[in-house]
């Protein structure tokens, strides 16, 4: 992305001759005009006034995001970010109800004026953990929410906190090793041992789903009372929704306008909580989410088994069915052969949906999706078309709701970027990025040295207002 430009003084014609009033009337010696004469005349005259007033106004500066710097702290005597996560927020939730607060982030601070791009896949860990390490999944080893290690047959769930699955180095590690503090409130491997970090129960909380929101936000304001040599600089606050609702019913559903309404609310108590201690200004908020969500109520589906003509696949080569099909064939048995002998099927005419099907080995996936590397990834990937969902066999199941994980070229998956605070300019709008970038951001506002990562050592000069 290129750098923004530098402010611009746009000449006008002001900066020509004045007319003379010669010029602006007609000559005294001049006979009597007829009625059409006098109606040209007056137009005539009221075309050169109109153009004396744009030759006479003043020069324009137009002021841009590097003709402005980050605004001073009035509360505050050190820099701090929140970065807020609302799991499933689809970008143009935002347009779904008034949602004043967020609203007031998206006008007075920095957006994403396309939405926020995921990682591939689109999945809720595998994303949130590169937003706070700024590495692709290949880099970070958090390849999906459930996957086996083909080395040691181990098994990754979501509440597996073993250090050795998580690479890389979260933000709050970065900060713990240079002596700043942080603050976790349900963030995916916050409760990981990294580092010098190690989930310290005054500012580490292990997730428990069914801790109301309210009481996440309180917990958050009452680090703003502590004193300023223990209060955190990064913080994280985490909620489920509209993820949740998204899954039930898709993302059309009345109740995804419910979902983002309480979300807003419970930003509302956030900044109203900052605003009576005198910091919401000098707090750099970052509201993103993880990914988006696509509507599957009309069975767009592909079966499996209708392959068997072609190829007969095991149930344990398939590590991961929908909407990523991940599969790891036993020794013996060429991922090449598979995938040629699927995409024959597939393109047969003869599978349903089978069009919107496409295997690969990782090796010759879209580069884009920065999808291969890893030796955790199964050597064979399929990717399916928005909305379709794979199943192994036939069923007589209606369902009907909403998914995830993508590929992220799809809109759909797109999710939110607004930023408030002092590093961010008002009102201002930039092109789509990744989620890699924002762990740069965060370490330059928090004048950290970033550890090596996958986003661009630049980004943060296109998005941020430079300290005085």
């Amino acid at each position: 992305m290129a750098s923004p430009p530098h402010s611009v003084e746009v000449r006008t014609p002001g900066d020509s001759p004045r007319p003379t009033a010669a010029l602006l009337s007609p000559s005294v010696a001049a006979p009597q005009p007829s009625n059409a004469s006098r109606l040209l005349l007056l137009l005539i005259a009221a075309v050169a006034a109109a153009t004396a007033f744009v030759l006479l106004r003043p020069p324009i500066t137009v002021v841009t995001a590097a003709s402005a710097t980050a605004r001073p702290l009035s509360k505050l005597s050190k820099p701090v970010v929140l970065l807020i996560s609302s799991d499933g927020f689809r970008f143009g939730y935002q347009y779904k109800a008034p949602l004043p607060h967020i609203r007031r982030l998206f006008a007075n601070g920095t957006s994403a004026a396309e939405g926020l791009i995921p990682v591939f896949p689109t999945l809720t860990f595998p994303n949130h953990y590169s937003i706070v390490t700024g590495l692709y999944p290949s880099s970070h080893g958090i390849i999906n929410n459930y996957f086996p290690d083909p080395i040691s047959g181990d098994y990754f769930t979501m509440k597996n906190h073993d250090p050795k699955w998580w690479l890389g180095e979260p933000l709050w590690a970065t900060a713990a090793a240079q002596g700043v503090l942080s603050a976790t409130f349900f963030w995916p491997g916050s409760e990981v041992t990294k580092g010098s970090w190690n989930c310290p129960d005054k500012y580490c909380r292990h997730y428990n789903g069914s801790v109301p929101f309210e009481e996440r936000v309180d917990t958050i304001l009452g680090y703003f009372d502590l004193p300023p040599n223990q209060m955190p600089q990064f913080m994280t606050l985490y909620f489920e929704d509209p993820d949740h609702q998204g899954h039930q019913v898709g993302p059309d559903d009345p109740s995804i306008t419910d979902a983002v309404v309480h979300i807003d609310e419970m930003l509302g108590r956030l900044i109203a909580g900052l605003e009576a201690r005198g910091m919401f200004e000098d707090v750099n908020i970052i509201l993103v989410g993880d990914h988006g969500m696509v509507g599957t109520c009309d069975r767009k589906l592909v079966f499996l088994e209708e392959l068997a003509p072609w190829i007969e696949l095991k149930s344990d080569w398939v590590l991961s069915v929908t909407p990523l099909l991940a599969i790891r064939p036993p020794d013996g048995v060429s991922p090449a052969e598979v995938v040629a002998k699927m995409n024959e099927g597939l393109g047969s005419g003869k599978v349903k949906n089978g069009e919107y099907l496409k295997m690969y080995l990782k090796e010759e996936l879209p580069t884009r999706l920065h999808y291969s590397e890893s030796y955790r990834i199964p050597p064979i990937i399929g990717l399916v078309g928005e909305g379709y969902k794979i199943e192994m066999k036939r069923s007589k199941r209606n369902e009907c709701g909403g998914a995830h994980g993508y590929d992220n070229a799809f809109f759909s998956m797109r999710t939110i970027f607004a930023a408030h605070g002092p590093r961010f300019q008002g009102g201002r709008t930039v092109p789509s990025f990744e989620n890699v970038e924002i762990y740069n951001v965060m370490a330059s506002i928090l004048n950290l040295k970033p550890a090596p990562n996958n986003g661009s050592a630049s980004f943060p000069g296109t998005i941020l207002l430079p300290n005085k």
